[in-house]
């Protein structure tokens, strides 16, 4: 008799993977946030710039922007996770879906500053044509496709030897 394989499916072949799609989701939006906040403040720091270029904003279309463009990618993945077989072309839409939100937040973001809408439209154009944007594209996009990646895969979580069924090692060649 022999044990399950790490990452395979006990239960019979569903046809998806073993890692539901509201954890993936999860994991996926924290590590969205998580890429895009770091990486922000590196690429801030390495070129000397501030991520919106028009002063005297303050912090609202900052946070109004990443919070729209979190809640984007989190609703977007949600609707590719929930398809039978969810695809990788979805990560794009959720990385086009992010960074459109996040332009649009800006541009609240700033009129909810009291700011004028020419200014307002300044900011939001001049990160629509930064570096942040595209940082913030790419984490979108690398994250969108790691939640599919859990969802679709068989991964299973990392497990010690003393948890198999019979406690054990696998042998590798069998």
């Amino acid at each position: 008799m022999s044990t399950p394989r790490q990452g395979s499916d006990p239960g019979g072949d569903s046809g998806r993977g073993s890692v539901s799609g509201p954890v993936a989701l999860a994991f996926a939006v924290v590590g969205f946030f998580a890429i895009v906040i770091a990486a922000f403040g590196m690429t801030s720091l390495l070129l000397d710039a501030d991520v919106i270029a028009v002063a005297g904003l303050g912090q609202i279309p900052g946070v109004v922007g990443i919070g729209l463009a979190t809640a984007a990618f989190a609703g977007v993945l949600w609707l590719s996770l929930r398809l039978p077989h969810p695809r990788y072309t979805g990560a794009a839409v959720v990385a086009v879906a992010s960074f459109l939100a996040s332009i649009i937040g800006i541009w609240i973001g700033a009129l909810i500053s009291g700011i004028d809408p020419a200014r307002a439209t300044a900011a939001a154009g001049s990160f629509a044509t930064s570096w942040f944007a595209l940082i913030l594209t790419v984490a979108a996009f690398v994250a969108g496709w790691a939640g599919i990646a859990l969802v679709r895969t068989r991964a299973g979580r990392p497990r010690w030897h003393w948890e198999d069924r019979d406690g054990r090692e696998e042998d590798p060649t069998e």
